[in-house]
């Protein structure tokens, strides 16, 4: 969309296009450098001063340099269309100069990725970059204004019932929604339900960019946002206020005969069936709204020159200027887009479909969107694509864009990956449903499992429908497996990976499913990548302690693979090197082992005690001075002030330690020890006043009465799920915490009794600082 100029012909501006022309043509008197106009205009684009726009250069200049510098007379049209773009304007003729411009961007952008890209590769700049240059483009001025109106954007949505006008509403919309201060409620727009009813496939995959916006909630930006004070303070005002407009909106959606089943259809149909019933024209008119993003562009022209060295495949273009409808050239009825740009579009649709299912997944009718997504065969369905289109074999010049590196993760390609390894990620996690990622093969060596280590068989593996789980040769968590023991060492898709397996563990410990994956080799490439590849990525590796400890807890077996594949001290170093370098990230391996160890010596085995006595991690871990140097560090990297999702986990891990002293009547030897520490580390009155006031704050987030009982039970951290996953009785936990916090000096297990007064400072509120 053209910008209007803010004061048309006032003073003011006409000094400013004065001084601009000036310096553009190297002073008073002197000759115009055309070598510098590009590089002034980029440069006062980014600063705000000097040259901005097309409309600081007189008419006469314009003329004179279009030719020889190739421009196609679009500056000269810019400066006609901000002539006639104000208030009381001939909007006839704006029309009529976007008609002239609109076929100089579509035909270059279509020739980008089709036999014509060889005409376009003589101009230095292309037709596109001009446009913006010349200050062609001002959407964040229009649309910040626009979504302003709150029922103008409503009616938007009445105008996407027509075709000819879908494509172009959806992006205004997504433009809109995206500089929007207040989200919009999908329950005002008008007939929503048969609006969403009637979309083709292709138009559905589209809404679906508008819903990835209106289903998510809104993120001002602010980190102190994302901290568990200003989270819990949220919630209490969400309480007061009812449910947010993105959970309305979630609701709504969920409400429409038919939505997840045709989400689901989408994500998991094949390329060659996009292409049936979609006109030429109409896919072109598609790619043309995609092209509007430079990315999608550069990996557009990269698939299209690998598709051309194999294929002779053309797109027949009118002349420059004929008429055609939409804006778009006529096109030959015969011709076909390329096929790597077909399965490139699809992978765009697939992108936005996965979010929205994955939203979903997590919000508040997480156990209904399961229920659908089993029923509709989305795992069975993703599992029939992996290898062909989301896993699938390409280029390295497919994958690493112009300005980018093969690690960035800004290629549709590689966001695909993410996007779905997210979704399985929220499938897997503490839900039953996880066993639909197996085949009906992978059950049956689950029940094997069991069966031969003489334990019951999991219940939720005898409850899964059969008719529902993957096909083939592999499950779906089995092909991640394969892909994952093959990313290269700095991948980012590793972090991902073991988030996505990690899921699958978590919850109540199941020796089955660790032994399922412990068979397929994957504690031995867990350590391999901490070890040997010594991992530098502080992502990847939290990723990895988080999933070893999963794979390894209360499992014997685990326990003898780990000792021997660190068969050595220098590997043990190397281990412990990366596990002291950063707790946030180790913490939950350090618990883990350390749940353990418990249990393990409660055990009257053989095995056991074999793997007891010959387990570098167990033997170090069960020595006094490692868990009070665990704990010292896990209560002073952490404060109520910066708590946050990810490193509360210190917090729960310090209580681990000292529940499983206060069962071995230990205790107030490990208060003591820590009064010890404090004064040895000239500390007096700093550790002990932070975890009490840790404590206060873990009493009042994890037990207040105004919780809202379906989020916490839902979140990653609720006392339901990680009493479940440490074994140790909520009560058990909620009493440990109790007695911290006894006032009383007297008893031996509460820590004021190890505070000196003077220094002692256990009443602050939280929000002081």
């Amino acid at each position: 969309m053209a910008a209007a100029p803010a004061a048309a012909g006032s003073g003011a501006s006409r000094g400013r296009r004065a001084a601009a022309t000036v310096a553009a043509w190297g002073g008073w008197g002197g000759r115009p450098r055309p070598a510098n106009i590009l590089l002034q205009l980029r440069q006062g684009q980014l600063t705000g001063r000097g040259l901005v726009r097309a409309v600081q250069f007189t008419e006469t200049f314009l003329t004179e340099r279009d030719k020889p510098s190739k421009w196609s007379g679009i500056p000269q049209l810019l400066l006609k269309l901000y002539a006639t773009s104000h208030l009381h304007s001939d909007f006839v003729e704006c029309q009529n100069i976007l008609k002239e411009i609109s076929p100089l961007l579509s035909m270059e952008a279509m020739a980008f990725v089709t036999e014509e890209r060889k005409l376009t590769q003589e101009t230095t700049y292309p037709n596109t970059y001009i446009f913006d240059l010349f200050g062609g483009v001002d959407t964040e001025g229009v649309t910040k204004r626009l979504a302003e109106k709150n029922d103008f954007v409503i009616f938007l949505f009445t105008l996407m019932t027509s075709k000819k006008t879908f494509l172009q509403t959806a992006t205004l919309i997504e433009d809109i929604l995206g500089v929007k201060k207040e989200m919009i409620r999908l329950d005002e727009v008008p007939n929503l339900s048969s609006l969403v009813s009637n979309f083709d496939q292709q138009q559905l995959a589209n809404f679906c960019r508008i819903l990835a916006v209106t289903i998510s909630e809104m993120d001002t930006g602010n980190d102190d946002k994302h901290t568990l004070l200003a989270k819990n303070a949220q919630q209490k005002k969400s309480l007061s206020l009812g449910p947010s407009a993105a959970e309305i909106n979630q609701a709504a959606l969920l409400s429409i005969p038919g939505f997840v089943e045709r989400l689901c259809k989408l994500a998991t149909r094949k390329v060659s069936e996009s292409t049936g019933t979609a006109s030429f024209l109409q896919e072109l008119e598609e790619w043309y709204t995609w092209l509007d993003n430079a990315l999608v562009l550069d990996a557009l022209m990269r698939v299209a020159n690998e598709e051309s060295e194999h294929s002779q495949a053309s797109i027949v273009f009118s002349p420059p200027g004929a008429s055609e409808e939409n804006g778009l050239p006529h096109t030959s009825a015969r011709t076909q887009l390329p096929q790597s740009m077909k399965i490139m579009h699809e992978i765009m649709y697939k992108l936005e479909v996965l979010y929205v299912l994955c939203v979903l997944l997590m919000g508040r009718q997480r156990n209904q969107v399961h229920r659908m997504i089993a029923e509709f065969k989305l795992i069975p369905g993703l599992n029939n694509l992996f290898d062909k289109l989301i896993w699938r074999k390409h280029s390295a010049s497919a994958l690493v864009l112009h300005g980018h590196n093969q690690n960035c993760d800004c290629s549709p390609d590689i966001t695909l990956k993410i996007q779905f390894l997210r979704l399985l990620q929220s499938f897997s996690d503490h839900h039953e449903n996880k066993y639909l990622l197996l085949n009906n093969q992978e059950l049956n060596e689950l029940s094997a499992i069991s069966l031969k280590a003489n334990i019951p068989e999991v219940e939720a593996v005898l409850n899964t429908d059969r008719s529902l789980v993957c096909d083939g040769k592999r499950g779906l968590l089995t092909r991640l497996l394969q892909v994952m023991k093959k990313e290269p060492a700095e991948s980012s898709f590793r972090f991902w990976q073991a988030r996505a397996v990690e899921s699958f563990l978590r919850g109540t410990t199941s020796y089955a499913d660790q032994m399922f994956l412990l068979k397929r080799g994957l504690l031995e490439h867990i350590l391999y990548c901490i070890v040997d590849s010594e991992c530098k990525s502080r992502d990847v590796l939290q990723s990895y302690f988080d999933l070893l400890g999963e794979l390894m807890k209360f499992n014997v077996d685990a326990f003898k693979r780990f000792n021997k594949y660190i068969n050595t001290d220098a590997k043990f170093q190397v281990f412990l090197k990366q596990i002291n370098s950063s707790l946030v990230d180790s913490n939950m391996l350090v618990r883990c082992v350390t749940l353990s160890l418990d249990r393990f010596e409660n055990q009257v085995d053989m095995k056991v005690a074999e793997v007891l006595s010959e387990c570098r991690l167990l033997a170090y871990i069960s020595q006094v001075p490692t868990q009070m140097s665990f704990l010292f560090r896990l209560i002073n990297i952490i404060h109520v002030q910066t708590l946050t999702q990810e490193n509360v986990s210190c917090l729960n891990t310090s209580l681990v330690i000292l529940m499983l002293a206060r069962r071995k009547e230990r205790l107030p030897l490990y208060l003591r020890l820590l009064q010890r520490m404090e004064h040895n580390k000239k500390y007096p009155g700093f550790l002990l006043n932070n975890f009490h006031n840790l404590l206060r704050f873990w009493q009042q987030h994890y037990l207040h009465k105004d919780k809202d009982s379906t989020c916490l039970e839902n979140a990653p951290s609720s006392p339901s799920l990680f009493a479940q996953s440490s074994c140790i009785s909520f009560s058990y936990w909620k009493e440990t915490v109790s007695i911290l916090l006894n006032p009383d000096r007297q008893s031996p297990s509460a820590l004021v009794s190890y505070m000196e007064e003077p220094y002692m400072d256990i009443d602050r509120d939280f929000t002081e600082e």
